[in-house]
């Protein structure tokens, strides 16, 4: 569904990404693993068009990805949760989520907001409440829904748990694994790796804007190479 093959991009005068390949199949759930500044946010958002390929190709469903704006981006099926959850906090839970619609150019609410409401009945009660007025891990339900809102086919979630409580932590995943076990393809970025391994099937992992190791699961906590940078094991 998704590859990148030797994405590179800049950030002004800087490079960002030299050099970052990964292929992510329909249904999958894949982890993007990296210490900060690995480059993992700049890779999502050149996925989503907000920063332009410097070089390399990313091709969705086998096309390469040429859209001449996110909101096309959204639109042909792909949503990005963004780190720091981005809403707009003076404006209601239905109005953060009707936003997610509008990207995608959607018509109909109805459908797509009662399954909202079915992953985190908490929106449903607080649907008139302003956003910015939600605990961390309730505003997080609603970056997620809000992209949800948009019928992705691909959805991209940046360090969604920042700022979560534990308890909601579980909460949320309990929700992306439904809406991966509803045909959802989803890609995980998260510093903590006990935590994306525990959900992802394959992971790659970026360091200085390169992908430098990849693999499924079982094989990168059998890695000792890999357990002693990234696990704390020695």
């Amino acid at each position: 569904m998704l590859t990148l093959k030797n994405l590179a991009v800049d950030h002004g005068k800087l490079r960002a990404l030299w050099d970052v390949s990964l292929h992510v199949g329909k249904g999958e759930r894949v982890g993007l693993l990296g210490a900060n500044g690995a480059g993992k946010s700049t890779a999502m958002g050149a996925i989503v068009g907000l920063y332009p390929a410097a070089g390399g190709q990313i091709s969705f469903d086998g096309a390469p990805l040429n859209a001449p704006s996110t909101t096309h981006t959204v639109a042909g099926g792909i949503a990005l949760v963004p780190e720091g959850r981005r809403l707009f906090p003076g404006m209601s839970v239905w109005e953060n989520l009707a936003m997610g619609a509008y990207a995608a150019l959607q018509r109909e609410l109805d459908e797509p907001l009662e399954q909202v409401f079915s992953l985190f009945p908490v929106l449903r009660q607080k649907a008139a409440q302003n956003a910015g007025e939600l605990s961390g891990g309730q505003q997080q339900m609603v970056a997620i829904g809000r992209a949800l809102m948009s019928r992705p086919r691909l959805l991209l979630l940046d360090e969604p748990f920042i700022g979560v409580a534990p308890l909601l932590v579980d909460e949320i995943l309990a929700a992306l694994r439904q809406i991966a076990g509803a045909g959802v393809t989803l890609v995980l970025v998260e510093q903590n790796t006990h935590r994306a391994l525990d959900f992802v099937e394959r992971a790659y992992v970026l360091e200085n804007g390169r992908t430098v190791l990849e693999g499924g699961r079982d094989a990168l906590l059998a890695d000792p190479a890999f357990a002693a940078k990234f696990l704390g094991l020695e």
